[in-house]
């Protein structure tokens, strides 16, 4: 073997080794290790991000039915205590940051739900809104609380839930911003969902059952003047107190409102939160907002 073969071959074989270098330290993502991290992204033929992790995910079922199973457990250990029972409910005049809970006495026990996203998926509605372009529509959602039964889903774990609840003595009541003209509406949803009998008045509570539109703080307290409420679950900060939705609240005074020492340890504890990252006064923020200033971070150039 000549000199210069011997050099050229030796190259050569550097070349390769700097390539393989290269390559170890810069590999080619495929697209289903990319997905591992970012997640599959919407089409303008597949659904938006939140509703493909609720409605679709393993993830958005596992949490729902986990939710729903704690709290199965919760309600049913407070109804076979026969000690003092206190309201979930605030009390009149009181606040998250402040909060005060009224005795129960002997009121019959109730656990108070909110309906959309927290009892039924709104999977019927959902699907066409996302498929008109719309995030929501109201003359859709209108025709939607009318004509949904049989098209909406119960929530993974609810069946089950509302029945070991029912059969420990607790009465299951819905409080919900569907509107009170279409009560039948919603009674015939949640019955075709398994839900259950649910009766406008008595078992659920709607906006326009009285003056104050969307908040749900006096239905609360309706609710608890009749009921010993020893539960409350929903998928917004709005369907434990209306001070959440105060208006004007920035993103991070409302979320060390619900993270308070006063009522942190409610979590789980008698307020019961179920995902929902597809509508409602949680999801908005800019970046100021939602990231602060110190984790701010760019890889070096």
């Amino acid at each position: 073997m000549s000199r210069y073969l011997t050099i050229s071959l030796a190259i050569l074989a550097l070349a390769g080794c700097a390539t393989q270098a290269e390559q170890v330290a810069a590999p080619v993502l495929t697209k289903e290790a990319v997905a591992t991290q970012i997640g599959e992204k919407p089409t303008p033929t597949s659904p938006p991000t939140g509703q493909q992790w609720l409605y679709g995910s393993a993830e958005g079922t596992i949490a729902s039915a986990q939710t729903y199973q704690a709290m199965a457990q919760f309600v049913r250990a407070k109804a076979l205590n026969r000690a003092i029972k206190t309201q979930a409910v605030l009390a009149d005049g009181s606040t998250p940051d402040a909060p005060r809970f009224d005795s129960c006495g002997t009121k019959p026990l109730a656990a108070v739900f909110d309906a959309d996203e927290t009892l039924i998926w709104n999977v019927g509605a959902m699907r066409f809104m996302a498929e008109q372009g719309k995030d929501f529509d109201p003359a859709i959602w209108n025709a939607w609380e009318k004509s949904g039964a049989g098209k909406a889903l119960a929530m993974p774990g609810a069946i089950e839930a509302l029945k070991t609840m029912r059969d420990a003595g607790v009465t299951i009541i819905a409080n919900t911003n569907r509107t009170s003209a279409n009560a039948k509406g919603t009674e015939d949803t949640l019955r075709a969902a398994g839900l259950g009998e649910f009766k406008h008045g008595e078992t659920l509570f709607l906006m326009g059952d009285d003056v104050t539109g969307s908040s749900k703080d006096a239905r609360r307290s309706t609710i608890a003047a009749r009921y010993c409420v020893v539960a409350l679950a929903g998928d917004q900060l709005g369907d434990f107190a209306n001070a959440f939705n105060a208006k004007g609240i920035s993103v991070a005074d409302r979320k060390k409102l619900a993270t308070h020492p006063a009522i942190a340890p409610l979590w789980g504890n008698g307020w019961f939160l179920f995902s929902n990252p597809v509508y409602g006064p949680s999801i908005r923020g800019g970046y100021d907002e939602i990231f602060s200033a110190e984790t701010k971070w760019e890889p070096a150039p």
